[in-house]
């Protein structure tokens, strides 16, 4: 019985890597805050506060923990693919963030009594405005959205398929708008997809003879 079970989930190893993790995570985030090199450019500057843009951010968490549960049961390949790109991005990230320590300061004041503002606060309460390039959000937005669009259950699932699309596209926007992240953070996880996308889903991708 065991035997059958480890045989049909033996994938769940995969969540070995969340105590690791934020175990890691952490220990980056207990540093002082303006550690390393003060991301910013041009663009942050023309890039407007809108708190309304939590609404996206929040669903990050949503987005990211459903597509996992569903390629869990669903389909195991995917799932291999979509860990192995979630694992060696967040690890590459880590690794970066130790290195080349980053932080940003374009958090506004914030005053008001609505829930938005109060979200906004606990966000920025919880969640260091430090080891922010490349962003994180950023890039686990685009391995999920990946992930659905090359999933042979979405293959015929187009409203599905731009649903995951648009909502990719406004989380990693309110990185930028919630003033979390530079606009550079997301241009580094957009190129550390981008090079993560090869070996795993392109052509030439190391997954070809997975049965």
């Amino acid at each position: 019985m065991l035997k059958k079970i480890w045989q049909r989930y033996w994938h769940i190893i995969f969540v070995l890597y969340i105590p690791i993790y934020i175990t890691c995570f952490v220990s980056l985030e207990n540093r002082p805050v303006d550690l390393g090199v003060n991301i910013h450019v041009a663009l942050d500057d023309y890039i407007p506060f809108c708190k309304y843009f939590i609404i996206p951010y929040m669903l990050w968490f949503l987005y990211i923990a459903s597509t996992i549960i569903f390629f869990f049961f669903y389909d195991r390949i995917e799932l291999i693919k979509y860990a192995v790109f979630l694992i060696t991005g967040m690890s590459i990230c880590l690794v970066i963030y130790y290195f080349w320590p980053s932080y940003q300061t374009l958090r506004p004041q914030l005053n008001g009594t609505d829930i938005f503002t109060d979200i906004i606060n606990f966000i920025y309460t919880a969640d260091s405005p430090s080891n922010i390039c490349p962003s994180i959000h950023v890039l686990n937005s685009i391995a999920a959205h990946i992930a659905v669009s090359k999933s042979r259950f979405f293959n015929n699932k187009k409203i599905l398929k731009t649903g995951s699309f648009v909502l990719m596209v406004l989380i990693c926007l309110s990185t930028v708008f919630l003033k979390q992240h530079s606009a550079l953070d997301g241009m580094y996880a957009i190129i550390l997809a981008a090079i993560l996308y090869i070996p795993i889903y392109s052509r030439i991708n190391v997954f070809k003879k997975i049965r």
